[in-house]
């Protein structure tokens, strides 16, 4: 099964078997923003800087960015999401992914937070 971690803006990263990475929102995350209305991904072959503003997501509380975990390329994005965003809500680990992208050379899935260090960043919010 793949590896999943997390960042510290509640994003879940997934490594998939083929080295790529699928990335979406934390439940922690989508409760947090309320019923979400809205989603913008990226473009498929954007190059993305770490840590770069990537997609939004638009809820009926607030706006909030998306970042990217690692620099890369963006190979595929979840259109489900944007026709749905509501899927978010419902299914934020899940079907819900966002986008999954190649990460460049030397990135170190690692260096993401893992489920043990996210729920103790969780417990100090």
């Amino acid at each position: 099964m793949a590896d999943t971690r997390y960042t510290s803006d509640h994003e879940w990263v997934r490594l998939e078997d083929d080295g790529t990475l699928t990335v979406g929102i934390t439940d922690y995350a989508q409760d947090a923003l309320g019923d979400i209305v809205f989603a913008e991904l990226p473009e498929v072959d954007r190059e993305v800087a770490e840590g770069e503003s990537c997609a939004t997501v638009e809820s009926t509380k607030a706006a909030s960015d998306i970042y990217a975990p690692a620099a890369g390329r963006i190979a595929e994005i979840n259109e489900l999401v944007v026709e749905d965003p509501g899927l978010i809500n419902r299914d934020p680990q899940g079907e819900a992914w966002f986008w999954r992208m190649e990460p460049a050379d030397g990135f170190d899935f690692e260096s993401l937070l893992d489920e043990e260090a996210y729920q103790a960043l969780l417990e100090t919010l």
